[in-house]
């Protein structure tokens, strides 16, 4: 499941600046530009680049065709957002109603790696549904850059009433039993965070990883128990904690926030070096029990 490569293989100054890019502080020239310095012994910044970038097929984790899992794509509206939208719904084999979670992905769109999340909550018995917020400019390109350059197209209080739609739309499907959960990661973690503060009472847990603090006057309207999943090595994330933390203190919000030793931001991603096995799994497996209290 492990690309060859793991965060420790690369400097962190690196790592800290593959972020930047990721998350279009800096662009791809800029990027190579000043990871030259770390390429040495016959390895160039493009290379060290491809290192970085996530490799789907090696790191799947539950195949498509696995029987224990049925699943679809389906387009579904959202008359405050962009209109019409699409998801991947993956939900255990068999007729039966299962609790159902809401999947989100990173800044990206729906990926490979979001679309396995998804079936890996089908096989935890779950009715996972994971919108693609590039939808309305063509869905996921099926090529990292230039997902992460349609992104900041969007317009962000229309992608924010997709997701609210995409709630309404699982804890209504007949495979759900009208309870839902939510998960998301880096983009996703903050709008879990975000749909917590306006889902209210109809969102029964959230799991946000290393995703942004939602806007704290709103935090009072969180009902939801949440849990934040945080890497050691995340400035521009763990910058936002204590004053969310004090506002969810404040607010008596029921949370656990857990930090992962030595983890980059990105550590459950299995897809790239930046995955650290040990902290995904236990954070994974914190978050289906979280699923399994709170939303069963």
């Amino acid at each position: 499941m492990n690309p060859h490569k793991s965060a420790h293989d690369f400097d962190q100054d690196l790592l800290i600046l593959f972020d930047a890019y990721v998350h279009g502080g800096i662009d791809r020239r800029t990027f190579l530009d000043r990871a030259a310095k770390y390429a040495v012994g016959g390895v160039t910044a493009a290379m060290l680049l491809e290192q970085l970038s996530p490799k789907f097929l090696e790191a799947q984790t539950v195949a498509h065709d696995d029987a224990r899992i049925e699943q679809q794509y389906l387009e579904y509206a959202s008359p405050n957002g962009y209109g019409t939208m699409r998801g991947y719904l993956a939900k255990p084999s068999g007729s039966g109603r299962a609790p159902g979670v809401l999947v989100i992905h990173e800044n990206r769109g729906l990926n490979p790696h979001i679309e396995d999340i998804a079936r890996r909550l089908a096989t935890d018995g779950f009715v996972a549904f994971a919108p693609d917020a590039l939808f309305p400019l063509g869905g996921y390109p099926g090529d990292e850059e230039k997902a992460r350059e349609l992104f900041p197209k969007l317009d962000q209080a229309k992608t924010r009433e997709d997701f609210m739609a995409a709630a309404a739309v699982l804890k209504a499907r007949p495979e759900c039993t009208g309870k839902i959960g939510a998960v998301g990661f880096c983009y996703g973690g903050g709008m879990v965070n975000y749909l917590a503060t306006k889902l209210g009472a109809d969102l029964s847990a959230g799991v946000a990883f290393y995703g942004s603090a939602p806007n704290l006057p709103d935090v009072p309207n969180i009902k939801a128990p949440l849990m934040i999943q945080s890497a050691e090595n995340d400035p521009r994330i763990n910058a936002s904690w204590p004053e969310f933390e004090a506002a969810l203190k404040a607010a008596g919000v029921s949370y656990e926030r857990h930090l992962y030793a030595g983890t980059q931001h990105g550590f459950n991603n299995n897809t790239t070096p930046r995955y650290d096995a040990a902290a995904a799994k236990l954070a994974w497996d914190r978050t289906v029990a979280l699923f399994r209290q709170q939303v069963k």
